[in-house]
């Protein structure tokens, strides 16, 4: 798929120099695995010289793969904190930069982080020279473009309603989602969340209940901070996210707090199958 599929047979087994050495992907970094090659160059290509300095500055970029904020966001990262072991090191092209830092540099702004200036794009080569080039133009029209979630102002959580009016906020609405979330416990001091999602009901006609369920993951993901009022302790929480898509673009507009005692949401999702909207 990417330029450097070409050449990965022939380069196998050339010396690849006294200055680095070819060592294989440690499990702690989970994002570089299954791309297409298990060993790595050390000192890699973001200067980090010992393997405990890649897995710390990598784990910091787990996240934002996470997110799937571009198709080549895996690629771009694992061929500067993971390069491939060929006799000399391949670049990702300056167009990878740019097109994975214009989609994800809006995520890390979102988290609260600027786009690093380690990572600038003009430092990479251009694509007339040997590196790692972007998709062809072609990818989108051949893949099913699915809405995008967006860094946006959190939802009130609504705690006290009535079965009618979610119906009216429902026939207002593209999607509906249920989403189990509650907080992992972790070693490190970051934190993380299980999400489980479960699609009430859809009314967006070409998209199917799992790529629902994975446009709101994402939203999540990049919305941390909303799944962070959501989730004050580490019991699970069950939430309703209801929401339009605009222009290629998901909002969620509505949060409701999916409490046992509290029927009024499970009576509207029961009722919207035969509801008809003014």
């Amino acid at each position: 798929v990417f330029a450097v599929n070409g050449f990965l047979r022939v380069a196998t087994g050339l010396d690849i120099g006294l200055s680095t050495k070819c060592v294989v992907i440690p499990k702690e970094m989970g994002m570089c695995h299954k791309i297409g090659y298990s060993e790595m160059r050390l000192p890699n290509l973001m200067g980090h010289t010992s393997m405990a300095e890649v897995i710390q500055k990598s784990t910091t970029w787990q996240h934002l793969v996470h997110t799937d904020c571009h198709p080549h966001v895996r690629t771009f990262l694992c061929s500067l904190f993971a390069p491939i072991c060929l006799d000399t090191f391949i670049h990702p092209c300056r167009s990878m930069c740019v097109a994975v830092r214009d989609s994800c540099a809006p995520v890390l702004l979102c988290h609260g982080h600027p786009w690093p200036a380690s990572l600038d794009c003009d430092r990479f080569p251009g694509d007339e020279d040997m590196c790692l080039a972007p998709l062809s133009k072609d990818y989108k029209y051949l893949h099913k473009v699915i809405p995008k979630p967006t860094c946006q102002t959190c939802p009130t959580v609504e705690e006290f309603f009535t079965h009618k009016r979610v119906l009216e906020v429902f026939c207002d609405s593209n999607f509906a989602v249920k989403v189990k979330l509650s907080k992992k416990r972790t070693a490190s001091e970051d934190q993380e969340y299980n999400i489980e999602c479960q699609v009430e009901f859809i009314t967006q006609g070409s998209l199917l209940p799992y790529e629902t369920q994975s446009m709101i993951q994402q939203w999540l993901l990049i919305n941390e901070k909303c799944i962070e009022r959501m989730t004050p302790t580490h019991r699970p929480m069950v939430y309703l996210l209801v929401g339009n898509i605009e222009e290629g673009i998901i909002l969620v507009n509505q949060v409701y707090r999916w409490q046992r005692k509290d029927s009024q949401l499970t009576l509207a999702t029961q009722k919207w199958r035969y509801h008809k909207c003014l």
